[in-house]
């Protein structure tokens, strides 16, 4: 039978939004049962099932194959996917969930405009109190790349999984790399964003995996939903 395997975000916001998007193409998405439960169903193409997953599985299971869609951010896909570009095929940006991932620092660097500045900063730092200066975010892979590409060369990463904009006040870090949309949370904390361009300007996409088996009813079912969104 093989069926089509598409996973949506399993709750909040970013869910709502998909099925909305699918809806104005045809497309029902129904989840099923209790609230607690992630499971769904599709209406409006055949052969097609429902998985309910965080925004943050959806890349692995798209890389491992063991979905055939997926709704997530650009940033998601690019940060846990090595060589993203052989995994995934991007097959539509939904036009919601627009988020930047920036570097910020604090407002009272005035010396510190540009990442030519930031390179400045980092080995005056380390000179200065024989440590690297620490950036703190939860996209290592992302950051690391942006940094070499732009020479910035003298830092450390520290891993942050919440409330990044904190951890300069808790002295975790003198530095960040986050993922933001109207830049009030950075405000809040007096950090400025550094106005080179974003590291990576994201927001919800329909993904594709090439390691999917999209033989037989998958493969048909694919070409449906491709059909509808072609039209929409």
């Amino acid at each position: 039978m093989n069926p089509l395997k598409l996973a949506v975000p399993s709750k909040g916001r970013l869910q709502e939004q998909t099925i909305d998007w699918f809806a104005a193409r045809g497309i029902t998405l129904k989840r099923t049962g209790s609230g607690r439960e992630y499971a769904g169903q599709v209406l409006g193409v055949e052969n097609v099932e429902l998985v309910l997953l965080s925004a943050g599985e959806i890349p692995r299971e798209l890389a491992a194959g063991r979905i055939h869609m997926g709704v997530t951010g650009i940033d998601l896909i690019r940060e846990k996917i090595p060589a993203w570009g052989a995994a995934v095929d991007e097959i539509a940006r939904m036009g919601f969930g627009h988020a930047d991932l920036i570097l910020a620092v604090p407002k009272i660097w005035l010396d510190v405009e540009n990442l030519d500045d930031l390179a400045a900063v980092t080995a005056a730092f380390r000179a200065r109190h024989g440590m690297r200066l620490r950036i703190a975010t939860k996209y290592h892979n992302l950051v690391r790349e942006y940094l070499r590409q732009n020479g910035v060369a003298d830092y450390q990463l520290v891993d942050s999984q919440g409330a990044t904009e904190g951890t300069i006040k808790n002295l975790t870090a003198e530095a960040i790399a986050d993922i933001t949309s109207t830049g009030a949370t950075l405000e809040a904390n007096h950090l400025k964003i550094l106005p080179d361009a974003p590291i990576v300007k994201s927001q919800a996409t329909l993904f594709g995996s090439r390691n999917a088996n999209w033989q037989g009813a998958a493969g048909v079912a694919r070409q449906e939903i491709l059909d509808r969104i072609l039209r929409s």
